[in-house]
Parts: structure tokens; sequence; C-alpha cells
């Protein structure tokens, strides 16, 4: 096993939904409790336990009575275990309702409910990765809460596709899917919840300046998934369209949004040199 392979392995372990949204959950917990500290505990036991420990625990247990590895690694055995994820998210919205606890992290268990549910569909027919699905959702919520310093978490997007590919683990299509998904439903949920349901959820940004983030993020790795799937190898072009979307985002979004784009280019193409020959992204950037 060379270095490489077990780099991926190390961040495909430690970006498991279950795992990596603990670290997660706990900056939006933490960033919703800034006014009252006193409400951080029980948020952080709800999320905790509804959205890692519950999930993590039965599909481990799952997994090891029907022989399959802990990424169940093969579509036609998934759907079992992102029903229990549904499951499970659904109980925590339900609770922190009855509750009474913070809107924005009610809502964002329902957000994880159905974007888990469309996912099982999607699931019987495509294996889109749940691993960029699941970090693009509660990367999503700390960019509606904290903006660009949010968005920075995100750069792990690019890495995490990297290391899914490498591990051979999804195509890059599925690999790329998977964040635009989680990135682009989590946004849409949740502003729809808030104007449906008038939610109290605080200064958070806009939707257009979020919808910014987002395209931000995907821009490059989607230039690059497209690059791969008709074949191109020119790296020219390549950078040329680096350059327009740079051109874009300076016209029409604000700085902050602008700097996060270049930022998750920069950490794309060095992804990309750093996955060498056997990385699809490699021959598109050299």
């Amino acid at each position: 096993m060379n270095s490489k392979f077990r780099l991926a392995k190390t961040i495909s372990t430690f970006t498991n939904p279950p795992i990596i949204c603990i670290p997660l959950f706990i900056i939006i917990c933490l960033t919703l409790s800034i006014n009252d500290l006193w409400q951080f505990p029980l948020l952080e036991f709800i999320s905790i336990v509804f959205a890692s420990v519950l999930p993590m625990a039965i599909i481990l247990y799952w997994a090891k009575r029907s022989g399959n590895d802990n990424d169940i690694s093969k579509r036609q055995d998934r759907p079992i275990p992102l029903i229990i994820g549904t499951v499970s998210y659904f109980i925590g919205f339900l609770i922190s309702l009855y509750l009474g606890l913070n809107d924005f992290l009610t809502f964002l268990f329902l957000c994880y409910t159905v974007n888990t549910f469309i996912v099982m569909l999607i699931t019987t027919r495509w294996k889109i990765s749940i691993h960029t699905t699941g970090l693009a959702g509660p990367v999503c919520a700390l960019i509606m809460l904290l903006g660009p310093v949010g968005a920075l978490f995100a750069l792990l997007y690019p890495v995490l596709i990297w290391s899914r590919v490498t591990l051979k683990k999804h195509t890059m299509a599925q690999a790329i899917a998977g964040g635009v998904f989680g990135f682009f439903m989590t946004a849409l949920e949740m502003y729809l919840y808030i104007f449906l349901f008038n939610l109290n959820v605080g200064d958070i940004y806009s939707f257009l300046h979020v919808f910014g983030f987002i395209l931000a993020i995907i821009f490059t790795p989607v230039v690059l998934g497209i690059f791969n799937h008709f074949n191109i190898s020119n790296a020219l072009i390549f950078y040329l369209f680096v350059i327009i979307g740079l051109c874009f985002f300076m016209a029409v979004t604000p700085i902050d949004v602008t700097i996060i784009y270049g930022l998750t280019s920069i950490v794309s193409i060095f992804i990309a040199y750093y996955g060498g020959e056997r990385f699809a992204w490699y021959r598109i950037v050299t």
C-alpha cells in the first residue's frame, strides 16, 4: 500500500458522514448558541446522538452481521443503511421540534432526512457518493451561518473527490455529483423551510450570497469532471475556463465569494498534481 493510497484511506475514514459531522456540528451548535451557551450541551447532544452515534452504531452492527465493509461498497447493499440514517435524522427532527430547540438545527435535521431519502432513491440506480454528500450538507449550513469562514471547510471537497476516486469507491462523476447534490439541496431546502414556516434563524447569509459560495466551490471540480468525461486533456483550455470563472465571480459576486473560488481552484489543481498520472485530473491540468 503506497503513501498516497494510505492518505486517501485516512481521509476517507475521517470524512465518513457520521464522523465528519461531529466537528462540523460542534461548530454549528456553538454558533447557534453563541448568545446563550447554556443551549449548547443540549443542541450538541441531540446532534451527536441522531446525526452520528445512533446511525453509525446501527450501520456498523448491520455491516458486521451482513458481512459488508464499513463503507458498504456494494451499491445494492446501501439502501438499508440509508434508510437507517433517514429514520435517525427524522427522529432527531421530531425530538428537536418537540423540545422547541433552535429552528435552524431542527430543520437542518429535516434537510438531512429528505436528502438521505433522496440519496437512497438515487442509489437504487446509481452509486452517488455518500461521503461528498455528507460533507456538503453541514458545510452548507456553516456557510449560511458563517459565510466565508464556513466556506473554508468546503476546501475538503476536491480532496475528498480525489480520495474516493483513488480508492476506487466511486467514479469521478459519482464523487463530484454527491457534493453538488448536497450543497444545492441543503441550501434550497433550508431557505424554503425558513420561508414557509417563518423560522426564527437569526442573522444568516442571504440565499444569493450562499448560492454564490456554492457555485464558487463546485465550479472548478465540475469543470474538471466535464473535461474528464469528454476526455479533454488540453491544459490551456482548462486554465482559460478557470480565468473566465475568476472574471465572472469578480464581476458579479462579493469579494469573499471570489476568494473562496480562488482557493477551491488552487486546491483542486494542487490535488490534480498530487494525484499524479493515475488520477484523471492530472492529464487535464498538465
